[in-house]
């Protein structure tokens, strides 16, 4: 077996989505050597998103276009990338910082942490057993499989309401499932689907099976105040209830909060110095592109500082 490469860096960013490239910039115009790791391609969950129209100076822009011009402002500056990089290792601990993929050891003197969160599963009986049969966390890469039929979605907040509306380009019809009487969702979004003559809410409601043969064909609710049982007809299910945080590599090697979201300081430093933890991954009060990318900013350049500050004392 040959040995694997080993690769070193001032900084080390694992994650390449808003957050992570955006700490990528600063990082490297703060003369640090610098690359980003991802586990997929760059880019993170906006390129998944249809469009943005909350990002400042863009008006409307698709998400993997913006996620695309992110990285294109990111190669000015000779930042190395290793995308589709499957990690077996992640050492915070130790000096300098240890991570092992299958193709290479990296050593790095600070590391980003920017791996973002995936979606919370609904945790109820069908929902596993049909991912990918009728059960889909993503509206814009699976929508056109609904064309002219029905889908639920559980949830109430921005992203629930505005894929729900998106699903309706396909689907006759779009159920939004939530748990209590009035959505989450922003003002304008909720105009946007009471308006929608094809959108359906229902309140007060949680699913509690999902149901089928080969695929979907129905799911199981229950009012939270009437607990009354109902079994509603559709051939999707999009659930969008939140996020949890990508940690397994690394959990319990710094402070986190109850539901496992990294804990920084208002300079994004976590509980072992050295290591920064941005974006989606981190306990915020708001995860967005835009603060993503604020995050990434204020990392980027306090590991630069975290570096300066290594080397007065190595000459000390």
């Amino acid at each position: 077996m040959s040995e694997k490469k080993k690769l070193e860096y001032d900084v080390l960013i694992l994650g390449g989505g808003p957050a992570g490239i955006s700490a990528a910039i600063y990082a490297a115009r703060g003369a640090a050597t610098t690359a980003i790791i991802d586990i997929s391609m760059l880019g993170g969950q906006p390129s998944n998103y249809l469009e943005l129209e909350n990002y400042p100076g863009f008006g409307k822009i698709g998400g993997y276009d913006m996620m695309e011009k992110f990285e294109e402002h990111a190669d000015m500056f000779n930042i190395e990338k290793y995308p589709m990089q499957e990690i077996e290792k992640i050492d915070l601990q130790s000096q300098p910082k240890i991570i092992e993929t299958k193709e290479a050891t990296f050593e790095a003197k600070t590391v980003i942490i920017a791996t973002g969160a995936q979606a919370k599963k609904l945790g109820i009986t069908g929902e596993k057993e049909f991912i990918g049969r009728g059960v889909s966390y993503c509206a814009v890469c699976d929508g056109a499989f609904y064309k002219d039929k029905t889908v639920a979605i559980v949830g109430g907040g921005n992203a629930a309401v505005e894929e729900g509306c998106y699903l309706t380009k396909f689907a006759n019809k779009v159920y939004i499932i939530h748990r209590r009487d009035q959505l989450r969702a922003d003002k304008i979004v909720q105009e946007r689907a009471f308006n929608n003559e094809k959108v359906e809410f229902i309140y007060d409601t949680i699913p509690l099976e999902i149901q089928g043969n080969d695929v979907v064909e129905s799911i199981v609710l229950k009012n939270v105040k009437t607990n009354e049982i109902t079994n509603l007809k559709t051939d999707g299910v999009f659930p969008y209830i939140g996020f949890s945080p990508n940690v397994e590599h690394f959990n319990a090697q710094l402070k986190q909060d109850s539901a496992g979201f990294i804990e920084t300081d208002e300079c994004m430093q976590t509980s072992i110095n050295g290591v920064f933890a941005i974006g989606d991954v981190r306990t915020t009060p708001l995860r967005q592109v835009i603060t993503a990318a604020s995050d990434g900013a204020i990392a980027g350049c306090y590991a630069v500082k975290y570096l300066e500050e290594i080397k007065e004392k190595t000459l000390v």
